[in-house]
């Protein structure tokens, strides 16, 4: 016996059987089960999504010899004629070489007869938009005032290209792509049929490379099969398919994680000894930022339990505002790459800039960025858009700008930039106590144990080393109240998420706060309204104080007030970041 290919071999026999297109399937089911049956149907969508199988079941559903229902019985000889493609009441026509007017009118003659096997007459005319116009005109009459005994199915991949005569005519279903997941759990259950071994993750990457389209997932799998001598493991279809494997991906990631930008080159140097393509690697880097920021905000949409599993470490230990940055640099980089002097180097400087733009851990009390001294200095940057774009001074041919002497930020009354709204509008008592030095907070060498005993929320949160999501979480909390070893804070109503997506968030905080105290904690975390001020508040207003002085002394800056008086300048306050 001859070998018949995967894709016609499981091409699914029924509605029950079809994969991904339920609302179809719902809507067909319900017409013919109260038999409200149109004469002509229209299904649009992409290569291999169900186009022809649907009119293949829908004709058997139409012709059963059981009757007319959603469940033919595939055992008369009317089911078995049409899935042996023999049924003399079943015409498939392709458009794109039957595409004349004499064609069509050829087969609208042999629609006035009546059926020779089955009840009716069902004619699938596919990639029915390389039809001419002359053939649609001719079809147009027949179209819409059918005999009783025929019905028509189209199918095509542009319907663009389509007359709204004809469309205006038709039941129309446009079918979707199938789900990533849908794919990977069909040729699962395909390869256990066939009782040939696999690797989950091999069939993720047939999936990925079918591009939502299920017959060309099982035409990949069958090469698989063929290259991996009767199994599908992941480092041969990677090799089969010419793509980055997950191990390339994770690499990067631990090695951003880890600060180590030989890894990182080590990363590019192993892709370049396989051939790999490093404008592939950027696109799968992309890809994999995107699911793990999907873990961080939204979990369930990750439907692959394994993945998300897996996706859980990163999803922690990278900050969801670097996250989004990393994103930007990779769709950027790949973009840049046909700029680059070679693709090795396109892709390596995109390694080094995600490097570059890594964050650094939180700083000790009175060592960050948060120092008040740093208020009256600034630079201008261009649109944030192109997170890799270099840095534009405010006042380039001088450093005047630079080097103004710091502003009393109490003082200046510019409005707040918008996208420093985020948190709640602080007091002026806050933003006053964020720009004044940092004397209520104590001396920098406060021990924690004093900081605890003060309910210092904001002093103690900058001495413990937290990242991701338990980071955010521990900001938007303020100090209630510490009794003994356990520890309270509330959370504002507004990122109660935080800690509903994740509640073992405290016992991270407990955890890093044991480490950093010596001693054991028992955090506990309500919601309701903030009384006071949280450290990611008064990071906001110290933030706001900064930028209004910056902007000041950009302002006060003779060198730029004569670019606004000379050439009409306008300072994007916008662009302006303290240093």
């Amino acid at each position: 016996m001859s070998y018949q290919v995967l894709a016609r071999k499981w091409r699914p026999r029924s509605f029950a059987t079809l994969v991904g297109q339920e609302h179809v399937v719902r809507a067909l089911s319900h017409a013919l089960e109260t038999g409200r049956l149109h004469h002509a149907w229209l299904f649009t969508g992409t290569r291999g999504v169900g186009k022809t199988t649907i009119s293949r079941i829908l004709a058997k559903a139409l012709n059963c010899e059981s009757g007319v229902s959603p469940e033919p019985c595939g055992q008369c000889s009317a089911c078995v004629a049409i899935d042996a493609d023999r049924f003399p009441d079943y015409v498939e026509m392709d458009a794109a070489s039957n595409r004349g007017v004499d064609d069509m009118a050829s087969l609208l003659d042999q629609a006035a007869y009546a059926p020779v096997q089955g009840r009716y007459k069902v004619y699938m005319i596919d990639e029915v938009h390389m039809l001419t116009g002359h053939a649609f005109n001719a079809m147009l009459k027949t179209l819409e005032e059918p005999p009783e005994h025929v019905k028509f199915i189209l199918a095509t991949t542009d319907p663009q290209k389509i007359p709204v005569t004809v469309l205006s005519r038709c039941l129309q279903f446009n079918l979707k792509q199938m789900p990533h997941g849908h794919i990977v759990e069909h040729l699962g259950r395909v390869l256990e049929a066939e009782r040939i071994p696999f690797e989950a993750a091999a069939l993720r990457h047939i999936a990925k490379a079918a591009s939502g389209s299920m017959r060309d997932a099982l035409s990949l799998l069958d090469q698989a099969i063929a290259h991996g001598a009767g199994q599908i493991a992941q480092e041969q279809v990677t090799l089969m398919l010419g793509t980055v494997g997950d191990d390339h991906l994770y690499a990067v990631l631990d090695a951003l994680l880890a600060a180590d930008v030989d890894g990182l080159l080590a990363v590019a140097d192993d892709m370049a000894a396989r051939s790999l393509s490093f404008d592939a690697a950027l696109q799968a880097l992309a890809s994999l930022l995107h699911r793990i920021a999907l873990v961080q905000f939204a979990p369930a949409a990750v439907d692959d339990e394994t993945e998300r599993v897996r996706l859980q470490h990163y999803a922690a230990a990278l900050d969801a505002e670097y996250l989004q940055l990393a994103y930007q640099i990779a769709i950027h980089g790949r973009d840049d790459m046909s700029l680059a002097p070679d693709d090795y180097a396109g892709f390596t400087m995109t390694l080094l800039r995600l490097h570059a733009f890594r964050p650094e851990r939180p700083p000790a009390l009175g060592s960050g960025d948060a120092r008040p001294g740093d208020g009256g200095r600034a630079r201008a940057l261009p649109d944030a858009g192109r997170a890799a774009a270099p840095a534009v001074a405010a006042s380039p041919a001088r450093s005047s700008a630079a080097a103004a002497p710091d502003a009393a930020p109490t003082a200046v009354t510019k409005s707040v930039p918008p996208w420093e709204t985020a948190a709640p509008a602080a007091s002026a008592a806050v933003v006053a106590e964020a720009a004044a030095p940092a004397a209520s907070t104590g001396d920098a060498t406060l021990s924690l144990a004093a900081e605890l005993a003060a309910g210092d929320w904001h002093a103690v949160l900058r001495r413990l080393e937290l990242g991701g999501m338990v980071r955010e979480l521990a900001q938007h909390c303020e100090w209630v109240g510490l009794d003994g070893d356990r520890l309270v804070l509330r959370l504002s109503r507004n990122h109660r998420h935080l800690l509903e997506m994740n509640p073992g968030l405290t016992t991270r905080i407990a955890d890093a706060l044991a480490a950093c105290a010596g001693r054991a904690f028992r955090v506990h975390v309500e919601t309701g309204e903030i009384a006071g001020a949280t450290p990611a508040q008064r990071d906001a207003a110290e933030r706001q104080a900064r930028h209004a002085a910056a902007v000041a002394s950009l302002e006060a800056d003779p060198f730029v007030r004569e670019l606004q008086d000379r050439f009409d300048a306008r300072l994007v306050e916008a662009s302006v970041k303290p240093l």
